[in-house]
């Protein structure tokens, strides 16, 4: 880990918003956060602002990770934010939209294109081949194969695609993806970001024989990455759903983590009336948390849930409990 100490991040209200859900665009939210919610908050994280903002995946697929998209502003609409208030931006690591410039130059090219090395076929990670076995391995947050057929430079080949079909994995460990992620920080520092949330860290690193989620490469390149921004006065918030002690253990790695247990246990403690996992968890969770009662990927079950033989933070049937309580609060709603 880098010795550059981390800025400090600021134990206020942090509003978390899309720009365009709240205010239309960035000079829009700048107006409504110092004029009709003045001292409300003390930082902002600007939901994904890249080009495009509505792609496949909410602008968590960007086609362009170093520009604005032009409907919200420009990045100097994100510096007035950041002058005013402590700002946190989404270092999207694990992949870019099928539709980015890098992407469509490969399909055309294939190893002619200088961007070959920045995307992750299959084969390059199953050099020997591939069972059934190990690919059943693999952790995936749908269901499915990780992989989509594109023609590369007129041949078939399968790229690694965590998301969605229009997500296009990043072989992280190469120069290329390396260079292209360091751009994006470098537009971060020039525009005051003073925290930086990687988003999707978990399954940047794939190593055949593993489920290619949060292995030991996996913290290795986040404390590289976190070195890499704190070089340049930013801090690094870590976005992990899963078992709780992948958050206990990534927590003394990096600045932050979210407190993603924390919602299901408050509910937990409210519907069932037992408030005893709350507090067993509250003597144990890291002190570099960040707060979070809901985002915009809802509540995380998974975060208090037993995983194979490893104990949840509630039992399964306590879950099983707590998911049927939300779904009868909400009318049903819920289960749509």
């Amino acid at each position: 880990m880098s010795s550059a100490s981390a800025p400090p991040v600021r134990n206020e209200p942090q509003l978390i918003t899309y720009v365009d859900r709240l205010a239309g665009d960035l000079a829009g939210l700048r107006a409504v956060l110092t004029h009709e919610l003045a001292g409300v908050f003390g930082g902002v994280h600007l939901l994904p602002f890249y080009d495009p903002i509505d792609g496949a995946d909410a602008g968590f697929d960007p086609a362009d990770h170093t520009t604005v998209d032009p409907r919200l502003g420009g990045w100097d609409g994100v510096r007035e934010i950041g002058a005013d208030f402590a700002l946190m931006a989404d270092l999207i690591v694990n992949h870019v939209s099928s539709a980015s410039p890098q992407f469509r130059d490969w399909q055309r090219r294939g190893a002619a294109s200088p961007y070959a090395d920045l995307f992750l076929p299959r084969d390059r990670v199953f050099t020997d081949g591939v069972t059934d076995d190990e690919l059943d391995r693999i952790y995936r947050p749908r269901p499915g194969r990780p992989f989509t057929p594109y023609v590369i430079g007129g041949e078939e080949q399968l790229a690694w695609t965590t998301f969605t079909s229009d997500q296009i994995d990043l072989d992280v460990r190469s120069d290329a993806a390396w260079s292209y992620l360091m751009s994006v920080l470098d537009r971060f520092e020039a525009a005051g970001v003073d925290l930086v949330r990687l988003d999707a860290v978990g399954y940047a690193i794939k190593r055949p024989g593993t489920s290619s989620f949060m292995i030991p490469e996996t913290f290795e390149f986040i404390e590289r990455v976190t070195a890499a921004a704190r070089s340049r006065n930013m801090a690094v918030l870590v976005e992990i759903h899963s078992h709780h002690r992948f958050q206990l253990e990534i927590a003394s790695r990096v600045d932050r983590v979210y407190d993603f247990a924390l919602p299901p246990l408050v509910l937990h403690a409210l519907h069932a009336g037992d408030a005893a996992p709350l507090r067993k968890w509250l003597r144990v969770a890291p002190r570099n948390c960040v707060t979070v009662l809901d985002t915009h990927d809802g509540i995380g079950i998974v975060d208090v849930a037993p995983a194979g033989d490893a104990p949840g933070l509630l039992s399964a049937e306590a879950v099983d409990a707590l998911v049927e309580s939300i779904h009868a609060s909400s009318g049903g709603r819920s289960r749509e």
